[in-house]
């Protein structure tokens, strides 16, 4: 399902040193001497330098919104996110794309300030960079009825056997996904963002948070039914190939695919542990697969037992998800848990890839075999051309036009 393999956490930030004794009483011999304006400016600038300390790391920089492609791609994965989908008023044509390129300009200014090493908003001045990493998507309605320059192939999902999907929670003209290391800056950020869209002419649709769990820098985050879980995500070489888009106009963005998937916990674990990872294919301790020994170890699906039973089962997820069943096709799969009560827990799917076809193909496979179906519910959706990046003094989207 979800993350990648390197997941490099922020390291925790530095507490403040407060004013030393010496430093106090220079600056109280600084009220007599020169007065009270004075005084305060030597206080200021004393609790700067102290709270830095003489030995503390510098400050960790800010990750750069502009680029050829969009940092909610290329950066590492963030421990928390937060997505949201909006709609644009259907009026006329012209109406209507004078209003995206509004909202897009508006986006583009909004998360660009959101993620400078100086956010000008107070409440993200909390002494380190915000770490915030974004994505902006067009939906494959809005792109028809606008008739912009987005892929061929973008279109909406079909229908698979099991979903139960929520038309409130689902799709939409525009997404938008926001990444941090912490929940504080993605609330935030989220007001901001809204608040900007808004005021270009979009209209809320959902949102959605979600988490990762605290895990060391490069090893792979576990999903809510205790396995390791983003284990065969492609490198940069395959990545070109299957995830970004050919060359060209699109050859900067991607294809997300998004998919909320209630879990139920309780009854997986009530399972064997032999057979839960029967159902995964992987084993829980070290996420390796059940034909191998270590964790990145590739998956082979047609090795046998000796009685002619697959080793993997045939229907096993890592089976039934394998690239050598989809010609060697690679999805960039960066999923979060949720937890929106009790009864609705589960994981956010979030995968990038060059054409939503392949999605298609596995979730057709896993629908119909899967022996983690029973444990799963497949509950929103939503399918949107990742933009390439924006260059320095550009807006995300300058490439729909043409």
């Amino acid at each position: 399902m979800p993350t990648e393999p390197e997941n490099p956490q922020n390291p925790a930030r530095p507490a403040a040193i407060g004013l030393g004794r010496r430093r106090a009483l220079l600056a109280a011999g600084a009220v007599l001497a020169a007065g009270i304006g004075a005084a305060a400016d030597e206080l200021a600038g004393g609790d700067r330098k102290s709270s830095r300390g003489a030995g503390a790391p510098p400050p960790v920089a800010a990750i750069p919104f502009h680029g050829v492609r969009q940092a909610g791609v290329t950066a590492p994965q963030q421990p928390a996110t937060h997505l949201l989908s909006f709609d644009l008023p259907q009026t006329s044509a012209a109406a209507d794309r004078e209003t995206l390129r509004k909202v897009l300009a508006a986006l583009t200014r909004t998360l660009s300030a959101a993620a400078a090493d100086a956010p000008p908003d107070p409440r993200l001045q909390g002494g380190a960079t915000t770490r915030l990493t974004s994505l902006v998507g067009i939906g494959p309605a809005l792109a028809a009825r606008l008739g912009l320059n987005v892929p061929a192939g973008l279109t909406e999902l079909p229908s698979f056997p099991g979903d139960r999907l929520d038309p409130a929670r689902s799709d939409g003209d525009l997404l938008v996904q926001l990444c941090a290391v912490d929940r504080w800056t993605l609330t935030v950020v989220a007001e901001l963002t809204g608040t900007a869209v808004h005021a270009a002419g979009a209209v809320p649709r959902w949102g959605q948070s979600g988490f990762l769990p605290h895990t060391a820098p490069g090893t792979t985050p576990r999903n809510l039914f205790g396995f390791k879980d983003g284990t065969a995500n492609p490198d940069d070489q395959a990545a070109e190939q299957w995830v970004w888009g050919p060359p060209g106009t699109h050859r900067n963005g991607t294809v997300l695919v998004y998919r909320r998937i209630r879990m139920d916990v309780a009854g997986f674990a009530a399972l064997p542990g032999d057979r839960r990872e029967g159902v995964i294919g992987r084993r829980a301790d070290d996420g390796a697969p059940l034909t191998g020994t270590a964790e990145h170890d590739d998956p082979d699906i047609y090795a046998k037992n000796p009685d002619g039973s697959y080793v993997i089962p045939a229907t096993a997820h890592v089976r039934l998800s394998s690239p050598r069943l989809d010609g060697g096709a690679r999805m960039l799969r960066r999923g979060y848990s949720y937890d929106d009560g009790p009864d609705d827990r589960g994981l956010l799917f979030c995968a990038f890839m060059r054409d939503a076809a392949q999605f298609s193909r596995v979730q057709n496979r896993l629908a119909t075999r899967d022996a983690l179906t029973p444990f799963i519910e497949h509950q929103a959706s939503a399918v949107a051309y990742v933009l390439p990046g924006a260059a320095p003094g550009g807006t995300l989207g300058e490439q729909l036009w043409t």
